[in-house]
C-alpha cells in the first residue's frame, strides 16, 4: 500500500471537516484571539508599561502555545470523535495499520496547527503593532521540532483516550502545563531544556525577537531540540501503541 494514498485520504478528510463546519473552525480562531486580547488589553490596564516591555515575548509565546495545544490535543479529539461516530474499529482494520493511520493523522494535524498559529500571529501583530522577525528558514524547522515534543505528549493522551474514553477535563490542566513549559527560564535553569516545548520556546524567542538565524544557534542547543523532539515522539508513540493493544484486548476499542 502506498503511504501517499493514506496521506491524501487523511488530508482530504481533515480539509472536509474544516470547510464543512466553517463556524466551528472560525470559532476556534476567534476563541484563541479573544483569549490573547484579554491578556493583552487586561495587562495594559493593570500593568501599563510593564506589559509593553514584555509584549514581544508574549506574542511569540502565545503563537507557540496556539500551535502546541492544537497539535497536542488533535489526536485525542480525533479518537474521541471516531469513537462517537462508531468508526474507530474501522480504522483499526485498515491495511496500513492503526498506528500508521494515527501517525499520519498527527502529521496532517501539524499542518492545521501551523495554519492556526500563522493566523493568530497575524492578528496579534495587527492588534499590538509589534514587529517580529519571521525568517521561514529558521522559524519553521524550530517550530516543527518544538511541536514534535508536544505531539509525543499528545500520543500518550491519545492512548489514554482509547482506554479511558473521556479525558477532556484533563486538557484543562494540560493547558496550564504548556504555559509553564513555554515560559520555562532555561537561561537560569539549563536542565529545564529537557522538558517538552521548553528548548524550542527558548530558541523561537531568540529567532523571532533577536533575529537569530538557524545556523547561528549553538550546536548543543540544536542537538537538545532535536533530542527532545525525537525522544518524546518515539516514547509517546510506543505508549500509544501499547494503549491501543490494551483497548483491543479489553474489547473497548469502539466503545464510548
Amino acid at each position: 500500500m502506498r503511504t501517499t494514498t493514506l496521506v491524501r485520504a487523511v488530508a482530504r478528510k481533515q480539509f472536509i471537516l474544516l470547510t464543512r463546519y466553517p463556524l466551528n473552525t472560525a470559532s476556534q480562531i476567534v476563541g484563541l484571539y479573544i483569549f490573547f486580547a484579554l491578556i493583552f488589553f487586561g495587562g495594559q490596564a493593570v500593568a501599563g508599561a510593564a506589559i509593553d516591555d514584555s509584549l514581544a515575548g508574549l506574542v511569540v509565546g502565545f503563537f507557540l502555545y496556539t500551535m502546541a495545544f492544537t497539535a497536542f490535543a488533535g489526536l485525542s479529539w480525533a479518537i474521541t470523535r471516531e469513537a462517537q461516530w462508531g468508526t474507530l474499529e474501522q480504522l483499526y482494520m485498515s491495511p496500513y495499520g492503526f498506528g500508521q493511520v494515527m501517525a499520519v493523522r498527527v502529521g496532517v494535524n501539524l499542518l492545521v496547527s501551523l495554519f492556526y498559529g500563522a493566523t493568530i500571529l497575524v492578528l496579534m501583530l495587527l492588534t499590538t503593532g509589534q514587529s517580529l522577525t519571521v525568517d521561514v528558514v529558521t522559524v519553521v524547522p524550530v517550530v516543527l521540532l518544538t511541536l514534535a515534543s508536544a505531539v509525543g505528549v499528545g500520543f500518550v493522551f491519545g492512548g489514554l483516550a482509547l482506554v479511558y474514553k473521556r479525558i477532556e477535563n484533563v486538557f484543562q490542566l494540560t493547558q496550564f502545563g504548556f504555559i509553564i513549559l513555554i515560559a520555562a527560564p532555561i537561561d537560569q535553569y539549563p536542565l529545564l531544556a529537557a522538558l517538552p516545548l521548553a528548548q524550542g520556546s527558548h530558541l523561537l524567542q531568540e529567532a523571532m525577537q533577536g533575529g537569530v538565524r538557524l545556523w547561528a544557534f549553538a550546536p548543543s542547543e540544536l542537538a537538545t531540540l532535536v533530542a527532545t523532539a525525537v525522544g518524546y515522539s518515539v516514547v509517546g508513540y510506543l505508549v500509544f501503541l501499547r494503549a491501543s493493544d490494551r483497548a483491543r484486548r479489553d474489547g473497548a476499542l469502539g466503545q464510548y
